[in-house]
């Protein structure tokens, strides 16, 4: 090494190696995996890795104020980008602070590489300070993680983290870094880019076949997506649109795939599962043939496993050969990328176009509007009280032509949100699916805003799942963040409320928050504009004060406090059975009931 601490080439066999300290390694490893933004909190048993960032200016680093929030600022950043979000914490209380947004972003199939910290290699084992089996804790909520053993491995350790987590289905990876290796003098490996995804997986040919001869038979087609067509790129969303107008059929979709195909298309039928509208639902009971492209029939979508969609063939298209046959049999399963599966699926469709005349679904069609009509996301307005289905219409009514990104936070506000902001491109909605993470939505839209600092960027939260996370108003105002935090706030945990009523027969056990914080002082304490609305008339130009300001706002919309977000399937039920409205159990909708007039 020179004086100066800089790393030095060295000539070992005829072949130049560059040698440089641990963290310099690390640091040159991100910046030649593309990485230009990362999110962290410093400790102890980073500090080296610290030191060589603030000798440097390619990457940029954003410190938060929890390392929970530097997570899902990360997952926020890789689901706006399709980039790997990039997170730096330090060893014990900094890793496992680190574990819930892990466990989220592998769930929800997040791209992450977190580098964490930790003791040196004389004190582990020792119970030394802020020391914990890192390996150990975060192996269940990663797709892979490495403890590094040899500072000669440590450059090739990091490209092989950008690479797992990028590649097939993505997730979250973590490579544990002993401080003294941070320390050590090592080779730096140079590799290519490897962020970038591996290349498609070869569709089998005779699967194609097989699910274009059904999709051509089907009369009453149906296509249900998730996440995956989003994480497959902006190619799959194309493709899916092709494949919508090719066959014909309505389309549904997840939580998590909303945005693939647009909410203004004539063939979308709204979100299906739990929250999702009646025809949707409706529509995935009574077909005769799905289409799963990248999503997982996980129990908000399914219901009662054994009478969803009983009558159909289904044709599972999905990344993750795991999740072919987990829950429901599939009848043609084609393990590939979406987008080459599509690709594939409209060739052969191609070759048979004449068979796809829209009369084979004009019944089906007549019959799926006669579950629109019945309007099942209908509500009761009130002339003095907001109603939130009312604020999130008006909302997204306001900002809709900006184009702009909606994160969310978790409870019945996320459910609102999927139901009335009518997104219409991948990567704009953006929110905690698996998992349910509180706290998710606000970090979530820094990470967003600090990829996409000239777009608008709403995060929609409730009054207590805001609380989770809310100290990362200050990550937004120190780096000029200018996210926008519209609260509904009614005084309860709204969703857990909703559920005490139905199945507990009414007892409100802890989910009323008698102590709540003004949530205007507290942003002018924060440094960022507080704006608070009761009334509907004041709404609009309470929002239009929102969106004009330069910088972040927390926006208190105080809505009524006992309104529940329907339609929803009963815990237990099939999922053609739904309430949709307070009127109770006895108004059930199913195929066995006559729908209600709202």
């Amino acid at each position: 090494m020179n004086s100066d601490g800089e790393g030095e080439a060295v000539m070992d066999s005829a072949v130049e190696v560059e040698t440089l300290k641990g963290a310099e390694i690390i640091v040159r490893a991100l910046r030649d995996n593309g990485v230009g933004t990362i999110f962290g909190y410093p400790g102890g048993a980073v500090l080296p890795i610290y030191d060589v960032l603030f000798q440097q200016a390619d990457i940029r680093h954003v410190l938060v104020r929890h390392e929970q929030g530097a997570g899902h600022a990360a997952e926020g950043y890789a689901r706006s980008t399709g980039q790997v979000g990039v997170v730096l914490v330090t060893s014990g209380p900094g890793v496992t602070n680190m574990i819930t947004p892990l466990q989220d972003a592998l769930m929800d199939s997040v791209p992450i590489v977190c580098i964490s910290g930790q003791v040196p290699t004389t004190l582990i084992g020792t119970d030394a300070f802020q020391e914990c089996d890192t390996a150990g804790i975060t192996r269940p909520c990663t797709k892979h993680n490495f403890v590094v053993t040899d500072v000669s491995h440590l450059a090739a350790t990091i490209h092989d983290a950008f690479r797992i987590a990028i590649s097939g289905r993505p997730g979250p990876v973590l490579v544990d870094v002993p401080k003294d290796f941070q320390l050590a003098i090592g080779p730096y490996a140079d590799r290519p880019r490897t962020r970038l995804a591996a290349p498609p997986q070869p569709v089998c040919a005779t699967d194609i076949k097989t699910a274009a001869d059904l999709i051509i038979n089907a009369r009453k087609g149906i296509i249900y997506t998730g996440g995956g067509v989003i994480n497959s790129g902006p190619e799959a969303s194309a493709l899916l649109r092709q494949l919508v107008a090719k066959t014909g059929f309505p389309i549904t979709s997840t939580l998590m795939g909303l945005g693939a195909y647009p909410a203004t298309g004539k063939a979308w039928l709204g979100m299906l599962g739990l929250h999702g509208t009646y025809e949707a639902n409706m529509a995935m009971n009574q077909c005769d043939v799905m289409l799963c492209i990248g999503a997982r029939f996980d129990d908000r979508v399914t219901g009662r496993v054994d009478r969803f969609s009983p009558h159909s063939r289904k044709i599972h298209i999905d990344i993750d050969s795991s999740s072919i046959n987990k829950i429901v049999q599939a009848d043609v399963k084609i393990r590939s990328d979406a987008a080459e599966a599509m690709r594939n699926l409209l060739q052969a469709l191609d070759t048979r176009s004449q068979r796809l005349s829209p009369e084979r679904v004009k019944d089906w069609w007549r019959q799926i509007e006669t579950w629109r009509a019945l309007n099942s996301l209908a509500y009761r307005p009130r002339k003095d009280e907001i109603m939130p289905q009312f604020a999130l219409e008006r909302l997204w009514a306001m900002i809709k032509d900006r184009n702009p990104y909606i994160t969310t936070e978790v409870g019945q506000h996320q459910m609102w949100a999927a139901q009335y902001c009518g997104v219409y491109e991948p990567q704009r909605f953006i929110k905690s699916g698996g998992l349910g993470t509180m706290g998710f939505g606000l970090p979530a839209a820094i990470g967003v805003q600090v990829a996409h600092p000239d777009e608008l960027v709403v995060d929609v939260a409730g009054d207590a799942s805001i609380q989770m996370n809310i100290r990362e108003i200050a990550t937004a105002v120190q780096y000029r963040a200018s996210v926008k935090v519209f609260i509904l706030n009614n005084h309860h945990l709204g969703m857990v409320r909703q559920l005490q009523q139905h199945f507990h027969l009414n007892r409100k056990s802890h989910s009323y928050s008698a102590a709540m914080p003004d949530f205007v002082k507290l942003a002018d304490a924060y440094g960022a504009h507080g704006i608070r609305c009761d009334h509907p008339d004041d709404l609009d130009d309470a929002i239009e004060e929102m969106i004009s300001i330069d910088g972040p706002v927390v926006f208190d919309c105080r809505v009524t406090n006992l309104e529940n977000c329907y339609p929803m399937i009963k815990p237990g039920a099939a999922h053609d059975q739904m309430w949709l409205n307070d009127i109770g159990e006895t108004h059930l909708m199913s195929t066995e009931h006559t729908p209600a007039v709202l």
